[in-house]
């Protein structure tokens, strides 16, 4: 849910989210969170929880990247716990398959087209050799040269933490290319590639490829209706003074 369980470190009688299999090497930029919670805790003290600072950064951050923009309702609280293996459980995995990721988001009320605007969200970052290795050197459904390319830099064994772009045209922007790439056959993971590889996603998949505003305003939609997953409101959770811990 969006209660910033993710941002809680483990401790010695506690274990986070944070070394669970989809967040471990993966979920970065905690020190962000970190600088904004101590601006905001110096102007206005135990008042903006964690979460809702997670989710306007979301939205600054696809902003400044030159994606659209969406109103981000507030007044999220922060749990006081967390949980590794809800996380294991119920985050995608980069070789999941495309029934899987419809039932995985379905589980949360999103949608088949809503997870696809959701995956665009990989015109930016990167992944790590070990999760696109299988993909580059065992599967047919890949564009050859780009697996040639890929390959460069993500050797057969080793190098499991060199890292390539989820987006390989802009991968510092904000835009449609992700989708570009998958009908190109270009996409990274596995998981990717599966929202255009003859199913149920292919029409969307090439609609939000020749169409950047109709993916920006999908996208947008479904952050808002993300980002209200059972938020922790009222008197439940806290406001944390640090991030990183309970109060």
């Amino acid at each position: 849910g969006c209660d910033a369980s993710i941002l809680l470190d483990d401790t010695a009688t506690f274990t986070g989210e944070k070394n669970a299999g989809p967040n471990l090497n993966s979920a970065r930029g905690f020190e962000v969170i970190d600088t904004i919670k101590t601006r905001v805790e110096a102007s206005c003290n135990a008042t903006v929880s964690c979460a809702d600072i997670l989710a306007l950064a979301a939205r600054e951050g696809v902003v400044l990247l030159g994606g659209p923009s969406w109103i981000v309702p507030l007044g999220r609280r922060d749990a006081r716990t967390a949980s590794q293996s809800a996380a294991n459980s119920n985050l995608p995995s980069p070789i999941s398959d495309l029934a899987t990721l419809i039932s995985m988001f379905s589980a949360k009320g999103l949608n088949a087209r809503e997870m696809t605007a959701l995956s665009g969200g990989h015109t930016i970052g990167q992944a790590r050799c070990s999760l696109f290795r299988t993909r580059i050197y065992n599967e047919t459904n890949i564009d050859s040269n780009f697996a040639t390319t890929r390959k460069a830099n993500c050797p057969a064994t080793g190098g499991d933490s060199n890292l390539a772009p989820l987006d390989s045209l802009t991968s510092t922007r904000f835009d449609n290319n992700y989708y570009k790439d998958l009908v190109a056959r270009r996409g990274l993971l596995h998981s990717d590639q599966q929202l255009f590889n003859n199913g149920s996603q292919d029409a969307v998949v090439r609609t939000y490829s020749n169409n950047n505003a109709a993916f920006a305003s999908d996208f947008a939609a479904a952050m808002v209706k993300m980002s209200n997953l059972s938020p922790l409101t009222g008197t439940n959770g806290e406001i944390r003074r640090n991030c990183r811990v309970v109060n």
